[in-house]
């Protein structure tokens, strides 16, 4: 009986440790389930948005700049279910408008939530797509903080650094499947509509005459642009850091460190798989446009002016382009800046292109605010190119 009891028991502890594992299996399979879901829905997102030859469109809201509990915020988020996290509601003027994205992000996002949404279009430049994305608004509205966040914060890491890193990682886990990546970077500014190269020491030197050219089917180029290979993400941090130090700011009474330039960041990368000998060729260009002001409000003198009126008038022949895309004009005026020739195949070719309209949600800044979202509407119904995937096979006794 002693016998026949201890082994009853024994398949009794078998059979609870069973159930407990048949549980803790199916928490992990719901986990993976719901992973596999969230990552489904992300690459259908895409691939709709690809298919329809679009510009996405993100939006992300700055909280209030003071503690200030006088101020009510002047946007707030629909809670219906076709709204949430894509609708945000801006009062002005007495009314509330109502703006409809891919996504809105509000103003307690933090950056690895931002982040984990753009993952898979920054991916595509592995893949051998030519990806842009872009951060517009007015001064002050956290589009720098958004693109680069703050220095030595791991947590406020913008995305550019963590792109870096998401690039260099995933480089070097497919090492193993046969993938050898090049990647190069290059760093420039557009300063009162002229080119200035970020990495180059005499870049402030005038005689250089950057000229910006098209490629037929092909990378768009910028003549004596220093273009340097990295082979690691410090590499690539360090020049990043480097050239950031080199960009345009100044002191407004609108932000305290104000950027005067648009800010283009890019990464070439070329991928070879050693076996097959196909070869992908990539483009991540990571833009952070300098913000709009008014001069009313500004104050800027001198050449703070100057560079205030170049500023708007460069993002004036941007929302121009964006009109005439939209239209569906015979004519675009991209040559009609710098800028908007630079951009021309990230807004009418074949690039994956994404904006971040940055808003801020203090009451001060709802006309500024409201010139953007309408701005940003206009830019999420332009039609653009399908993307192309830019791909090729290498001779077999290549290198």
């Amino acid at each position: 009986m002693m016998e026949s009891n201890y082994w009853e028991r024994q398949q009794e502890m078998e059979d609870r440790k069973k159930i407990v594992q048949d549980l803790q299996n199916g928490r992990v399979e719901n986990s993976l389930h719901i992973f596999e879901e969230e990552m489904l829905r992300k690459k259908l997102s895409n691939t709709i948005m690809d298919l329809k030859g679009n510009i996405r469109v993100f939006c992300r809201v700055r909280p209030l700049v003071l503690d200030d509990s006088t101020k009510m915020p002047s946007t707030s988020y629909p809670i219906s279910i076709e709204a949430r996290g894509r609708g945000v509601d801006l009062s002005y003027n007495g009314q509330n408008k109502s703006y409809m994205f891919d996504h809105v992000f509000t103003h307690e996002a933090s950056q690895q939530e931002i982040f984990v949404e753009i993952e898979e279009l920054v991916q595509s430049a592995l893949d051998g797509y030519k990806v842009c994305i872009f951060a517009y608004g007015q001064t002050g509205s956290g589009k720098t903080y958004t693109m680069m966040g703050r220095s030595n914060d791991l947590e406020h890491k913008g995305l550019i650094p963590r792109s870096l890193e998401h690039i260099f990682q995933t480089g070097q886990s497919l090492l193993p499947h046969g993938w050898v990546y090049t990647i190069k970077v290059s760093i420039l500014e557009i300063y009162n509509d002229k080119i200035r190269d970020l990495l180059s020491m005499d870049r402030l030197v005038g005689g250089k005459k950057f000229l910006i050219q098209h490629i037929p089917k092909g990378n768009t180029t910028v003549s004596d642009l220093t273009i340097v290979e990295v082979h690691s993400v410090e590499e690539a941090s360090s020049l990043l850091h480097k050239a950031t130090q080199r960009r345009s700011v100044g002191r407004t009474q609108m932000n305290q460190h104000s950027s005067r330039s648009h800010f283009v960041f890019t990464l070439r990368i070329s991928g070879v798989h050693e076996t097959t000998k196909k070869q992908v060729d990539g483009i991540l260009n990571l833009i952070d446009l300098a913000g709009n002001e008014r001069l009313s409000k500004s104050k800027s003198t001198g050449d703070q002016r100057k560079e205030t009126t170049e500023i708007n008038s460069s993002l004036l022949c941007l929302s121009n382009v964006i009109t005439a895309l939209s239209r569906k004009c015979g004519h675009v005026p991209f040559r009609d800046s710098k800028l908007t020739y630079l951009l021309q195949p990230c807004l009418a070719g074949d690039s994956k292109t994404l904006m971040f309209v940055n808003i801020s949600s203090d009451p001060s800044s709802a006309s500024e605010s409201f010139t953007s979202l309408e701005f940003a509407r206009n830019v999420n119904a332009c039609g653009i190119g399908i993307p192309q995937r830019q791909t090729k096979m290498l001779p077999s006794d290549s290198p």
